[in-house]
């Protein structure tokens, strides 16, 4: 019988393996690796950097490029209701004995790159609404490592919190600020790696790429299931 309270002390002390930085690893290689492949696959859309998303709709609207400005509108409105949602089963579900609420977010999240994995050239809005929706309710849903705020699916907050946290490092010389600055820049490394190598198999296999985020997404489902009393 497998002793799932041994296993998990190997990968972390936390109380949670969602607040892991194995788990969250995980997340943001395929944060990055989504990212990439939205913008190579699905039309130059980004499925996490809304940031970029309103940059560049911002840019062909002006421009009077109407159809090429919306593209970009539909997968951020799928991203605002994706942290709604997320907030939502949060709430109503947090008690869940059968199933904790965060596996629930990533059984979602994988059933969607599934199916984008199928949707051909001509559902590229769809596929970058779907996913968008799934970035959004995975940023929602983990937001911690090791008790510290971070996001999975995108560098920006990531980058000032360590650098935030560097800079009270050479203030304090407190070893904990330190392990919090590497934890985020290991963090953005690794979500680096997931977006270069999304973006290189993208190009190599195509539309079912994003397969490869859903069995990254499972192994996550899986690790997760060791919060479970044995």
């Amino acid at each position: 019988m497998i002793n799932r309270e041994i296993i998990k002390n190997k990968i972390t002390t936390q109380k949670q393996i969602s607040d892991s930085l194995f788990l969250n690893l995980l997340l943001a290689f395929s944060g990055g690796f989504q990212d990439a492949y939205t913008y190579i696959v699905r039309d130059k859309v980004f499925a996490n950097a809304q940031t970029g998303n309103i940059v560049l709709m911002s840019t062909h609207l002006m421009a009077g490029h109407w159809m090429r400005g919306f593209k970009y509108l539909f997968p951020l409105l799928s991203f605002v209701i994706g942290v709604f949602i997320a907030d939502v089963v949060q709430h109503k579900f947090k008690n869940a004995k059968t199933l904790h609420w965060r596996q629930g977010i990533v059984l979602v999240e994988i059933a969607i790159m599934i199916l984008v994995g199928f949707l051909p050239q001509g559902f590229n809005t769809l596929a970058c609404c779907l996913i968008s929706f799934a970035c959004a309710m995975q940023l929602s849903s983990f937001k911690k490592v090791h008790q510290n705020p971070y996001a999975s699916t995108m560098c920006i907050g990531n980058m000032r919190s360590g650098t935030a946290a560097f800079s009270a490092y050479l203030r304090s010389k407190d070893r904990k600020d330190l392990n919090k600055t590497l934890d985020y820049v290991v963090v953005i490394f690794v979500f680096a790696c997931g977006a270069g190598i999304g973006g290189n198999l993208s190009k190599l296999f195509g539309e079912m790429t994003i397969l490869t985020s859903a069995v990254l997404l499972f192994i996550g489902f899986l690790m997760m299931d060791l919060d479970r009393k044995s």
